[in-house]
């Protein structure tokens, strides 16, 4: 079961992401649980592995919305310097990133999963 103590180890900002839900901690961690299975990730994904750089900008601006609100500052940083790279339609490979943010996706699903 994901704890605040959990998420300050993981890194999240959880005095922001808390203030967000006024205070509302059960609030806060039942929204925080929902991310790992966030459609976004997997349209991100499959965007990028399609070549569909406005598909895949759509996405994780999404995603980078959704983790800034709940502050969970190391996808957010990482989301957000994808969404840069998507946003000016850099020709760069974006796998490294991509592949950062899956693991941090794993590792909050094991959090909320323990």
């Amino acid at each position: 079961m994901i704890t605040i103590e959990k998420l300050n180890e993981f890194g999240a900002d959880t005095k922001e992401g808390l203030g967000r839900c006024y205070g509302n901690e059960a609030l806060y961690l039942r929204l925080v649980g929902m991310i790992p299975a966030e459609a976004n990730f997997e349209k991100l994904s499959q965007a990028l592995n399609a070549g569909d750089l406005d598909a895949a900008f759509e996405a994780a601006h999404a995603l980078k919305g959704v983790l800034g609100n709940l502050s969970l500052t190391p996808m957010y940083e990482t989301c957000s310097e994808l969404t840069e790279l998507l946003r000016a339609r850099t020709d760069t490979d974006c796998t490294s990133l991509l592949n950062t943010l899956t693991e941090q996706r794993e590792r909050l699903r094991a959090l909320c999963a323990a």
